[in-house]
């Protein structure tokens, strides 16, 4: 029995032991933590010796060498400083020659050089739809301001004319062809026939609209305003707003 007692005692006491070494390293790790933080203050600067034991003060802060190799590997450094980052633009050269030269004696002919880019760059790209044909003759009417878009009416499905009901329905987009929810609807010149399209189709439709409409004031001297730099620039944001669009990011009313 006296032998068992012992033994215990032993074990209790190495494993004291134990937990106060442990106990001393969590506070060796804590101070030096401190350490670290109030070194990297900007009103505490860290003395750096000179030659002769002289001293002068240096900005910032070092890493300080107690700190234990665990904390280091998980701990972030403090040091490291983010980048600023600031949204920056320039011009294309070719790009703002080309708009300067259309804007002198702007048309609407596609084939122009300036036009030319864009239609193969953002309107083709925007306007290509699983139904090719729909397609077409929504661009020729985008392209003759014939087109119009309106919300689908709370009307019940059964008083909707047949013949809008063959192109699409508010469950069926008639550009894609996918069961998709329909709150908008087109029509396209004098017909009577109503299309159901999608949000994510009437926004890449209604981008390109924006990119027409803003153009044909430009060619009717409407934007009195803004200098030809202006003009070119929102031009820009007009064909970003195009690209975002045929690649599937688009805005949907709620």
């Amino acid at each position: 029995m006296v032998r068992e007692a012992n033994v215990k005692q032993a074990t209790a006491e190495k494993q004291l032991k134990e937990a106060q070494g442990k106990i001393d390293v969590l506070q060796a790790e804590v101070a030096a933590l401190k350490t670290l933080v109030l070194s990297s203050s900007p009103t505490s600067p860290t003395q750096e010796p000179l030659p002769g034991g002289k001293t002068h003060f240096k900005k910032g802060h070092t890493r300080n060498k107690s700190t234990s190799s665990a904390m280091s590997g998980s701990h972030q450094d403090l040091s490291v400083i983010q980048p600023i980052v600031k949204d920056c633009k320039e011009a294309d050269l070719s790009l703002y020659n080309e708009f300067r030269s259309w804007k002198d004696e702007p048309i609407m002919d596609r084939t122009c050089p300036f036009l030319d880019k864009i239609y193969q760059e953002d309107i083709f790209p925007c306007l290509t739809f699983s139904k090719s044909e729909l397609a077409s003759a929504v661009l020729e009417a985008v392209e003759n301001n014939t087109l119009s878009i309106e919300p689908v009416g709370l009307q019940p499905i059964r008083f909707v004319k047949a013949s809008a009901v063959e192109c699409g329905g508010p469950k069926k987009c008639a550009l894609t062809g996918q069961s998709k929810s329909c709150k908008h609807r087109i029509k396209l010149g004098d017909s009577s026939n109503y299309y159901y399209i999608s949000p994510f189709c009437r926004y890449r439709i209604t981008s390109v609209c924006n990119f027409f409409t803003y153009i044909r004031y430009i060619q009717q001297g409407l934007v009195k305003q803004q200098d030809v730099d202006q003009m070119f620039w929102e031009v820009m944001q007009l064909r970003k707003e195009m690209s975002l669009a045929k690649l599937g990011y688009f805005k949907e009313e709620l």
